[in-house]
């Protein structure tokens, strides 16, 4: 039986990811009480429903509960050896607090701080569940995603069986839009000679061939490249060894679109030549440059 409990700070994203589990075959349900939770894996564990063997729901602060109580009935699962994993969903505050706006709508905790702030109400959230997210399977990071690049993350995580295999995540990005928080390696590829100077390769990214020929001609990308992966070579079975359920590499240059993407794709196929489940993702790869 697969059973995934997604959780995480109000509006980073846990309906749509809700919305995603359920489109990929998971029986979803949403905001149950956390005094419930051991009861209903049982009930789905005995079901003889095949539609009960991959589960997904959602706990969140909107039940009201003590999370101490949440952290009793997590660690009861994890004694009894029962087989879950934990979606965790994250954003920055900022971009947390503007989505409220946009919305409208009313954070969960806001009549638990003074004057019903959402910043406040984000602050004792985050607190709250910062024992979740410390012992999450997966933690991604929406503040920079759009609602499709979330569905592709959730499908690259969630879409094959979920298995103690480790998933690797090559995450491009540009360090003009910040750092992901979810990545667990990052390398800065700054350091190589960039299209972007290069006029005809300027609106082009690093998905486009001549954009790739041109990053890996020189013999320092090469190099470059060789030493990272020998130490990825060596450190990812460390990793697996210890169980770590996905492992986030993140390959940052200035934009996002031209070096990392280039990188990020050879290392993608590099592991995926050598049997290893991984996926690609290029955060920041539409955005437009200034």
């Amino acid at each position: 039986m697969e059973f995934i409990i997604i959780t995480g700070l109000s509006g980073a994203g846990k309906s749509n990811a809700l919305r995603t589990m359920e489109d990929i075959g998971y029986y979803c349900v949403d905001n149950i009480p956390s005094t419930l939770l051991e009861v209903f894996y049982d009930l789905c564990e005995k079901s003889s429903d095949s539609l009960m063997k991959k589960v997904a729901v959602v706990i969140d602060v909107r039940g009201g509960e003590s999370f101490e109580a949440l952290k009793v009935e997590i660690h009861k699962l994890k004694e009894a050896n029962k087989n879950f994993k934990i979606l965790f969903l994250d954003a920055k505050n900022d971009v947390l607090i503007t989505r409220f706006k946009e919305t409208r709508r009313h954070h969960p905790l806001a009549d638990k701080v003074q004057d019903g702030s959402v910043e406040k109400a984000l602050q004792l959230e985050r607190m709250s569940l910062s024992f979740l997210k410390k012992t999450a399977d997966y933690v991604v990071d929406t503040t920079y995603m759009s609602n499709k690049q979330l569905k592709e993350r959730i499908n690259n995580i969630f879409l094959e069986k979920t298995s103690d295999s480790l998933l690797l995540t090559f995450m491009s990005f540009g360090f003009k839009y910040g750092i992901p928080l979810e990545a667990d390696l990052i390398f800065d590829v700054r350091c190589l000679p960039n299209p972007y100077y290069i006029p005809e390769l300027k609106p082009l990214t690093g998905l486009d061939l001549p954009v790739r020929e041109y990053v890996l001609k020189f013999s320092e990308t090469k190099e470059f490249m060789n030493k990272i992966l020998d130490f990825l070579d060596y450190s990812i079975p460390l990793y697996q060894k210890e169980g770590k359920s996905e492992l986030v590499v993140g390959i940052g240059c200035t934009g996002g679109k031209h070096r990392s993407v280039t990188l990020a794709r050879a290392f993608n196929n590099h592991f995926l030549e050598k049997g290893y489940k991984s996926t690609l993702q290029h955060r920041d790869i539409l955005k437009q440059s200034n």
